[in-house]
């Protein structure tokens, strides 16, 4: 497998420690054979100085190296031979098989072992000797040997690549994780400090507008009344919202979400918030008395939901009722909120769109199914209708 033109520094030491070794042997006079063709002890440095090239390319091209390490080697046995040329062509074997294909790592092996066992039953066959199996032995280490290590190295490699991509790949899902859980707990954060403000704040904003623009002393006491309601009940909200963030109060234990059963109270702030705009709000729930308490999201997102139409009731409707209905038919609590749709004189609160954004999230949430929009009525008129549909089962809701 070609990586690079340049010789590794690490096969450039191999080389070259390789090619001195041999030389200090058969400077030695150090042979592994003897009454060979060419017994010239010049010839034995031929083999021995290809060799070492093709160390030079172990890396970059192994395919090539072990070809002309093969015919190097076979070369050398027709000479007095020399223990280096051997020991590098067993590293260039281990290197084709560590660096070269797969297709080349999986047949390395194979072959040599077939190289093997034929080269052994040929020799026995033709010596009729015991000591002829040792041939096959030395093969053996020669070539079969340092392929299965190559083998065996490639594998613990390419598992540990595995493990590396593997566990990158949980780190990036993990941050990926978290990146989500802190856009999910923005958005909560987001609908519960619009929830929890919105509505005070936007009675502050109408009855400080009536109480400046109205010179009647009546009316700045009751308006200054109002407002000053508004601002401490928003302040316990905010500290209740700061608490739940804090996962506790000063005593450790968490704040308590609204639920349905306060629902009364919050309509008698809406009445008192919406008198001077004509607003007459009401309840009417349809729910059996001691029927089962619904789950804590299901109560804590319906609270909100009515609490968000009463104060949109409060910026944009006209004079008129203002109902809140509930009903639980089956696993779905139904929650309705409809209102005169239309212009009023007076004082009113600009919005901004996001109290129908974190309602239909609440409900996205949840599983449920939410619209709001003006429909006409029965005597010609037209309502403001917010209905939201909710499950009531926990294994219904989205997580």
């Amino acid at each position: 497998m070609f990586t690079s033109i340049r010789p590794h520094r690490d096969d450039v030491a191999l080389a070259v420690s390789g090619l001195l070794g041999g030389l200090l042997l058969w400077l030695l006079g150090l042979h592994t054979q003897g009454g060979r063709p060419f017994s010239a002890p010049w010839v034995t440095l031929v083999p021995l100085t290809v060799i070492a090239a093709m160390e030079l390319l172990r890396r970059s091209a192994p395919r090539t190296a072990l070809t002309v390490a093969t015919l190097a080697l076979v070369a050398d046995q027709f000479t007095r031979g020399s223990l280096a040329t051997v020991l590098m062509f067993t590293d260039v074997m281990y290197a084709a098989v560590l660096y070269g294909t797969p297709a080349a790592a999986r047949r390395l092996p194979v072959a040599t072992l077939l190289i093997t066992v034929a080269s052994t039953i040929g020799v026995l066959a033709w010596f009729r000797k015991p000591e002829a199996l040792l041939i096959g032995v030395v093969i053996g280490l020669v070539s079969f040997i340092p392929a299965i290590t190559g083998v065996s190295v490639r594998n613990h490699r390419t598992a540990a690549e595995a493990a590396r991509l593997a566990a990158a790949q949980t780190a990036r899902l993990a941050e990926m994780d978290r990146v989500q859980a802190v856009i999910a707990e923005r958005a909560r954060m987001a609908r519960e400090l619009h929830d929890l403000v919105a509505n005070h704040l936007s009675a502050v904003a109408i009855h400080s507008t009536a109480a400046l623009s109205i010179d009647d002393p009546d009316t700045s006491r009751n308006a200054l009344k109002v407002i000053r309601e508004n601002s401490v009940e928003g302040l316990a909200e905010m500290r209740r919202l700061i608490g739940l963030l804090r996962e506790g109060g000063e005593d450790g234990a968490p704040a308590a979400a609204p639920t349905l059963a306060s629902l009364d109270a919050l309509i008698e702030q809406a009445n008192t918030n919406g008198a001077p705009s004509g607003l007459a709000c009401t309840l009417e729930d349809t729910r059996e008395a001691g029927s089962a308490a619904l789950p804590t999201p299901v109560e804590l997102a319906a609270y909100r939901i009515v609490q968000e139409s009463l104060t949109n009731a409060l910026k944009h409707a006209a004079p008129g009722p203002v109902t809140v209905r509930l009903d639980l038919t089956g696993a779905v609590l139904a929650v309705e909120v409809t209102s005169v749709f239309g212009s009023r004189s007076g004082p009113t609160a600009p919005g901004s769109g996001a109290g129908l954004v974190g309602m239909r999230e609440r409900v996205a949430l949840l599983g449920g199914t939410f619209r709001a929009g003006a429909e006409p009525d029965g005597d010609g008129t037209k309502i403001w209708r917010v209905r939201a549909e909710l499950p009531v089962r926990e294994r219904e809701m989205r997580e």
